[in-house]
């Protein structure tokens, strides 16, 4: 299944704790066509998440769109496709 990145600036810095609700939000729409798998959050120097960057499993980019539309908590910079490279692949 296809690989997509979306990008979500969180307007006002969050907690972890804070930001919860919003990660509960996406798993509830998870669909067979679209699928969270994880995120990686970008925190500022007060350790507040300014950034959150979520790897999805999806069949095309419409169905990720269908997804981070409805979840009106948080917004959404882009959803682009991606590709994951270990430093391991390119180990000589």
């Amino acid at each position: 299944m296809p690989k997509f990145l979306a990008v979500h600036p969180v307007p006002i810095p969050a907690t972890i704790e804070q930001a919860t609700p919003i990660g509960k939000a996406f798993k509830a729409l998870n669909t067979k066509d679209a699928y969270w798998i994880k995120s990686w959050g970008i925190f500022n120097e007060e350790g507040k998440i300014i950034k959150i960057l979520c790897q999805w499993d999806t069949k095309d980019l419409e169905s990720v769109k269908k997804i981070t539309d409805k979840v009106e908590a948080i917004p959404t910079e882009g959803v682009y496709p991606m590709g994951i490279f270990h430093g391991e692949d390119f180990r000589e």
